[in-house]
């Protein structure tokens, strides 16, 4: 199946996020006509050991291609979302209104820290109507399976690796570590019958049947 999204979101709760989740699908899919936006809800940098993580980010994306114009940062502060369910929507009833995606990209529903459960509520809220996958942050989903497989290439596996390497906050935890992102990948890629491949679980697909 041929996919595609006019205007593409990915929303993260914190610096990181995405690029786990996403990395390698964004430095696919930046070398293509594709509008897009990466949207991380906080800067996780309340939290004194955290202070650094803006700035990786930046410098993560960066090598993911992400120009600065394209990443944004909410206002919300980490490990207490659930707090702020209603300010979250609304946060994203405006972005649906001044971005109008037609592809999101947000916390799978298997994840269980609070920040990304939430996110993933209010995400399914706020989109009705609008196709939403879930990706995979593995150090805090339990369960998680993919049923939406994207094919990716080693260049862009590569890529990803690269820009995690930016995180020189996280550079000892286990969820960083080169092989294991690349190990994830090529177990999709398994999955899908190629070499390497980007998983999400499917929160809600809207489509229209077409002959071509």
């Amino acid at each position: 199946m041929n996919f595609f999204g006019k205007k593409v979101l990915f929303l993260g709760a914190h610096p990181d996020d995405i690029e786990i989740g996403c990395g390698a699908l964004i430095h696919h899919i930046v070398k293509q006509r594709t509008d897009f936006l990466c949207v991380t809800l906080s800067e996780n940098r309340k939290i004194p050991d955290l202070i650094n993580v803006k700035d990786e980010h930046f410098r993560s994306m960066k090598v993911l291609g992400v120009p600065e114009d394209k990443i944004a940062f909410g206002p919300f502060i980490t490990r207490v979302f659930p707090d702020a369910r209603q300010e979250i929507l609304e946060y994203f009833l405006k972005l649906r209104k001044d971005f109008k995606p037609d592809l999101i990209f947000t916390h799978s529903k298997q994840d269980v820290h609070q920040d990304h459960n939430t996110m993933t509520d209010e995400s399914l809220r706020a989109f009705r109507g609008i196709t939403v996958l879930g990706y995979d942050v593995v150090r805090s989903s339990y369960g998680f399976f993919p049923h939406f497989l994207v094919e990716v290439t080693e260049e862009d596996v590569n890529k990803k690796i690269e820009a995690l390497a930016e995180y020189e906050t996280y550079r000892d935890r286990y969820y960083f570590n080169a092989e294991l992102t690349r190990s994830i990948m090529m177990r999709h890629g398994a999955l899908a019958e190629c070499p390497f491949a980007e998983g999400f679980d499917i929160l809600r697909i809207v489509g229209k049947f077409g002959e071509n």
